[in-house]
């Protein structure tokens, strides 16, 4: 497995029309510096704006993965992504003079081709990953959808496509080996559709470059006349239709027993490849799509950035919890006597935190609340949700170092129980909402999974 990042020697280009826009592209791979990812670069708007190819710049997923910033989009980068990741590149740019990527053949492998025949060149920066430690599900119930991602020692996939329909079927395939497997049996796996869906995909103006020399249609039902016509036409056909023997249209046939599983598995390099690093783990998926791999990235980025959050403020090593206190002081600039939380045991930056604060006799408000039966005070119970929820917001401001949160305002607190030298308060916060720097969230704390209070927080993020 490669320890270093790469990049490609020289630039290339290649040219084609887009699958859904039917625009003329011209598309250069450039090398790139170490660190600087996927880039797409619209060389035809002023300015040539740059979108990074990550999850958060994701802004829709019909039939494809489209990126943006801002008015900026670029469609279709899934086969390009796949071809990139594929071949195990960290860094490269890549430049179009239109707004959707060519398709070609359908494929990643016209990418592979290239890529492969501009050499690659190691760089001096260590290669990241993101190695899955825990078994992390997605799942649509409604559609049947199964994503799974378990550690394993490197990145490996089993898929599973399964249509009603006897032209496709239940298909399955495996890839156990990135650099040995991908480029000789996946990246020239072609994207695919049933003819019943074609009708509804050109209505809808979604394959205004559909061509049958770039995807293979499945016939998956008898044609009339005026239906050969209408094909014809959109597909831009002038000779007589032909129908290949595995029932595909055109004179063409499979590349692969199950090339239509293997292309899912291109899609879903692609889409991975939005997480920003390669993963080191085994991803199982059934009944799977664009839609559903973005989601799968979205929960995976979550570990991204909680690694990136121990890195930068957990200097040891654990796997038992997230944060030490000597951690937390790095983070939240409460100290003694009014620093409330020992511990940080799990995040999810942005959606829950839970962490622990022991409690014990030797606590200075004890002293006065009361000296004969000494209780926390509930407003310091309060207080440690607040300093756990403080947490919560690191990943949401550009330089958390340089904020301060405060309380607006606290609505349905309840107490539940006295909290006593010797308890140990769990506490778990989720975010309710947060925008523009304003947040709501709901704490909650228990001894001995038992709730002692609960309470809903508003707070602001403001400069110190």
């Amino acid at each position: 497995m490669l320890l270093n990042q790469r990049t490609i020697k020289r630039s290339g280009s290649i040219s084609g029309i887009g699958l859904h826009t039917g625009a003329e592209c011209r598309m250069t791979f450039v090398p790139a510096p170490a660190g600087y990812g996927f880039r797409f670069v619209r060389t035809d708007i002023k300015g040539a704006p740059e979108i990074p190819a990550l999850i958060g710049n994701v802004v829709d997923i019909e039939r494809g993965t489209t990126i943006g910033m801002n008015d900026v989009r670029v469609h279709t980068v899934e086969h390009v992504l796949s071809a990139l990741a594929g071949l195990q590149l960290d860094n490269v740019r890549v430049e179009l003079d239109a707004e959707e990527a060519p398709v070609l053949d359908g494929s990643s492998m016209p990418f592979v081709d290239l890529l492969q025949a501009l050499s690659f060149e190691e760089q001096p920066e260590p290669k990241r990953y993101l190695e899955i430690d825990r078994t992390i599900v997605y799942h649509d119930e409604v559609k049947g959808v199964d994503l799974v991602v378990v550690p394993s020692d490197r990145f490996r996939v089993t898929y599973m496509i399964d249509y009603q329909h006897p032209a496709l079927g239940t298909q399955y395939t495996s890839l156990y080996d990135i650099e040995e497997e991908f480029a000789r049996d996946f990246a020239a796996a072609r994207t695919f559709c049933l003819f019943s869906e074609l009708q509804s995909l050109i209505d809808a103006g979604l394959i205004k470059g559909g061509r049958i020399e770039n995807a293979l249609v499945i016939m998956d039902k008898p044609l009339d006349p005026v239906e050969i016509e209408e094909l014809k036409r959109a597909f831009k056909i002038s000779d007589e239709i032909k129908f290949s023997q595995d029932g595909i249209l055109g004179e063409k046939h499979v590349r692969y027993p199950n090339e239509p599983v293997r292309h899912k598995v291109v899609d879903l390099i692609g889409d991975l490849a939005l997480l920003g690093v390669p993963i080191k783990g085994h991803v199982l998926a059934a009944r799977a799509g664009h839609a559903a791999h973005v989601e799968l990235v979205k929960k995976l980025n979550k570990e991204v950035q909680k690694k990136q959050l121990q890195k930068k403020y957990q200097f040891g090593n654990t796997d038992k919890y997230v944060f030490d206190v000597d951690a937390i002081q790095r983070i939240l600039p409460h100290r003694y006597p009014f620093l409330l939380v020992d511990r940080i045991l799990g995040l999810v930056p942005g959606e829950w935190v839970t962490g622990i604060k022991n409690v014990s006799i030797n606590e200075p408000f004890f002293e006065g609340h009361f000296p004969d039966h000494p209780i926390m005070p509930g407003v310091l119970v309060v207080e440690a949700l607040g300093q756990v929820g403080g947490v919560l917001l690191l990943n949401t401001e550009a330089k958390p170092g340089e904020k301060l949160v405060y309380f607006t305002g606290l609505d349905k607190v309840k107490f539940r129980k006295p909290v006593r030298p010797g308890d140990q308060l769990f506490i778990r916060v989720e975010m309710l909402f947060y925008r523009r720097g304003v947040c709501k969230m709901k704490g909650r704390a228990f001894v001995d999974e038992q709730l002692v209070a609960e309470a809903e927080m508003q707070a602001v993020i403001v400069d110190k």
